[in-house]
């Protein structure tokens, strides 16, 4: 009898760990990022979300227009599931494992956490002073050690910035991703070079891009690459960091590590349920 008791007990442990993910009986939150969006558009590419040049977002999916907004929508609903910027993430939710692997700088980096993708600046022909020199502040060892100094990866080992002594405004918009990185990079440029101003402007990757094109912008972000048609219009990219995407969580979920399949399914909307992941 007790033995029979213990493998009774034994098979309830196994039955409640192979749940997993979430209540067994609540419907997953699916939340996004809007279109025009870097971060949806690398989301979607990288985890067989779009087929055929078609985004398959489910249309159930709740709509975020930033990272911030992001964060918080996750952080307030137990049920629901996103993706921010892994340089973004903040202790306000958590980050499951992706097929196995952490979601860290250091697996990006190696090659082990496979949900990465660039963040560029995108430049038009006519560059001003000013934004050549910030540019080469960026690349340099100083910026680069900026960028791993706040958990993204560095992409190049520069040359010593030396103070240029730039005066002048410098617009850039773009990328929420990228944005808060920049933000960091431009107090830093300012300190050794007081003459200038700068000025950041959260549009998203596709807005960025646009006005880089157009001009509003000096240097426009994207935390994505540039498309054929992008390019056909004269800008450039320029990779300034690596970044992987945290695949999130409310922090009251017990769901610790999810599959691409798993992912791909709950964005599509192929998986509905928590209970569904097993």
């Amino acid at each position: 009898m007790k033995k029979f008791l213990a493998l009774l007990s034994c098979a309830v442990l196994m039955a409640a760990t192979a749940v997993g993910c979430g209540s067994q009986n609540e419907k997953i939150t699916v939340v996004s990022r809007e279109d025009g969006s870097g971060t949806r558009s690398a989301f979607s590419e990288l985890m067989g979300v779009v087929k055929d040049d078609k985004d398959n977002t489910t249309d159930t999916a709740e709509v975020t227009n930033s990272t911030s907004v992001m964060l918080t929508t996750v952080a307030g609903n137990k049920a629901a599931i996103g993706y921010v910027s892994l340089g973004s993430l903040n202790d306000t939710v958590k980050a499951v494992k992706v097929d196995g692997v952490e979601a860290t700088a250091e697996n990006v980096k190696a090659g082990k956490y496979a949900v990465s993708r660039p963040f560029n600046i995108v430049t038009g022909k006519d560059l001003t002073p000013l934004a050549q020199d910030f540019i080469s502040y960026i690349l340099s060892t100083d910026g680069q050690a900026v960028v791993d100094e706040k958990g993204y990866i560095s992409i190049t080992q520069g040359e010593t910035y030396k103070a240029s002594g730039q005066t002048g405004t410098l617009t850039i918009a773009g990328s929420t991703s990228v944005a808060p990185l920049m933000e960091v990079l431009a107090d830093k440029y300012m300190a050794l070079n007081s003459g200038v101003k700068i000025e950041i402007q959260q549009s998203g990757s596709s807005a960025g891009i646009t006005s880089a094109v157009e001009g509003v912008c000096q240097i426009g972000m994207a935390s994505r690459e540039l498309k054929d048609s992008e390019t056909a219009k004269g800008v450039t990219a320029t990779k300034i960091a690596m970044d992987g995407i945290a695949v999130i969580v409310n922090k009251d979920n017990s769901c610790s590590e999810l599959t691409s399949d798993q992912i791909r399914k709950i964005y599509t909307g192929e998986t509905t349920q928590w209970s569904d992941l097993k």
